[in-house]
């Protein structure tokens, strides 16, 4: 498919009626495929499965991609640069090195379903998927009517129940949201902040929090922490030629690691030391809560040392790979060099006093659990997660895509969505095909 610009992609006038929120209710239909969830997960569903010929329909309960939209914070950027965090058929104008904001990377994807003429409903919410009694395929009940489907792929994504540890109970004296409810620092009440979690959310939204003056307090726990650059190079490109995206299985315990990198400000490696020096107080892993107090385990010097170590192991890796493949790329040996462990490392706090300490907001950035009580199919275990190899569920007929290593470590992120989506697509192909043999 040829590369096209998203400005060229993006139709004068207003969007057909197919992207706009239905209004009206649907009458009873059959189609052969529903897709549920119009994100990125969705629209590459929707490429596949048209340029295989399979009709279907791509629901949406909000807007196309409206988690980028409305459910994160106003600052955002994607996490990977402009030229890497995309479709093969579109690319961003501007910048190919650049990290788009959250609200581009959501024209993006708007524009990408156009261009592909993807069946889209929007606002149309799927309320419960169930098998038909005494016919093949399943029976979805939306909130515009029912749609039969042969077929059904959950493409809602990793991120659907934000994910708060029931710590701190909720009428203690202090404002608590999760990550996916923060917009941006005026939306707090006065006073300091902890920060829960330090991945890619909590860094960034910490940072934010500190530039606006705020004392914050940031709770580390145990995290991988990649350069953002070396040698000339993104950590992206890094972990395609080392071959880490490929890795079709996570190392034993590490399904759920956090990642501490950012796309914000240009791109930078993520360093506590540096949070440090800004003003941010490092603290230990956030363990329990009494008597208006929170206390943190002893882990903050053993949490930055194996973000460290993983941080080397990758530099070491790369320096490898260029010496055996003979590249011409600058040496950066001050890359490995760190600063000084500040104050509030070698000793750490023990606990927080919330009121002595003037905090006054809790910001959990803790992550997300998925939430398929919609899907009312024997394609779950009794944990309710997806049971699947590759996508294809337990369940005949049912797929899953967009979940974190669906198929390799790539599977939740934009690009590797794109892949996942394909081999979902050949699947239903070949279902369609043994349905409609009469040897």
């Amino acid at each position: 498919m040829e590369v096209v610009s998203i400005l060229r992609a993006l139709p004068d006038g207003e969007p057909t009626r197919r992207y706009a929120p239905q209004n009206e209710p649907m009458d009873i239909e059959e189609v052969e495929v529903v897709v549920v969830g119009g994100g990125q997960a969705g629209v590459a569903m929707s490429e596949h499965l048209g340029n295989a010929g399979v009709p279907h329909v791509v629901l949406e309960r909000g807007r196309i991609a409206e988690k980028w939209r409305s459910g994160r914070w106003d600052s955002l950027v994607a996490n990977g640069p402009a030229w890497h965090d995309r479709f093969p058929g579109l690319k961003f104008d501007g910048d190919p090195d650049a990290f788009m904001p959250k609200e581009q990377v959501a024209d993006y994807f708007e524009a990408y379903a156009r261009m592909i003429g993807a069946p889209v409903r929007c606002g149309v919410e799927v309320t419960s998927v169930q098998k038909q009694q005494g016919a093949p395929g399943f029976r979805v009940e939306t909130s515009h009517g029912t749609i039969n489907a042969r077929f059904v792929v959950a493409a809602t994504g990793p991120f659907q129940r934000p994910v708060i540890p029931p710590i701190i109970p909720g009428d203690a004296c202090v404002t608590q949201i999760h990550s996916a409810a923060y917009r941006n620092p005026a939306q707090l009440p006065a006073g300091n902040v902890l920060v829960i979690g330090a991945g890619s959310s909590g860094v960034q939204i910490a940072a934010e929090l500190g530039k606006s003056g705020r004392r914050v307090y940031l709770s580390v726990g145990p995290h991988d922490r990649p350069p953002r650059r070396y040698r000339g190079r993104d950590n992206v490109w890094w972990l395609g030629v080392l071959g880490k995206w490929e890795a079709t299985t996570p190392p034993r315990g590490a399904e759920h690691v956090t990642i501490a990198v950012s796309g914000a400000d240009g791109g930078h490696t993520v360093d506590f030391r540096d949070l440090a020096a800004q003003g941010i107080t490092l603290v230990g892993s956030t363990t329990s809560f009494g008597d208006g107090s929170v206390r943190f385990a002893a882990d903050l010097r053993d949490n930055i040392a194996a973000g460290d170590a993983y941080y080397l192991s990758l530099l070491d890796e790369a320096d490898a790979y260029i010496a055996l493949n003979g590249l011409d790329l600058p040496e950066e040996p001050e890359a490995r060099v760190f600063g000084p462990a500040p104050d509030c490392v070698t000793s750490p706090l023990p606990g927080l006093d919330l009121a002595a300490a003037g905090v006054t907001s809790i910001i959990w950035a803790t992550g997300y659990a998925t939430d398929f009580s919609w899907l009312k199919v024997d394609a779950l275990d009794e944990n309710g997660r997806p049971r699947h190899q590759r996508g294809v569920s337990s369940e005949p007929g049912v797929y899953f895509l967009g979940l974190a290593w669906l198929s390799r470590r790539g599977s939740s992120f934009i690009w590797g969505v794109w892949h996942d989506a394909k081999h979902i697509a050949d699947q239903i192909s070949i279902q369609r095909s043994y349905a409609a043999y009469r040897g």
